[in-house]
C-alpha cells in the first residue's frame, strides 16, 4: 500500500502544522481518509491518503 499526497504544508510557517491538521481534517469530513505525515527530507507536513497499489 501507498499513499497519495493531496497538499504540502511548509514546517517553518508561523502555524506549524495547523494548516495541514486543518486540510485533513477537512478532507475526513468530506470522508477521505486524510493523516498528516512530516517529509523530514522536505521540511514539510504533507497531506496523505492511501492508495492500493495495482
Amino acid at each position: 500500500m501507498s499513499a497519495k499526497v493531496l497538499e504540502r504544508f511548509p514546517a517553518g510557517s508561523p502555524r506549524g502544522s495547523w494548516p495541514a491538521e486543518e486540510y485533513a481534517a477537512a478532507r475526513r469530513a468530506e470522508g477521505e481518509a486524510a493523516t498528516v505525515i512530516m517529509d523530514l527530507k522536505s521540511d514539510a507536513f504533507l497531506v496523505v491518503v492511501p492508495q492500493d497499489d495495482d
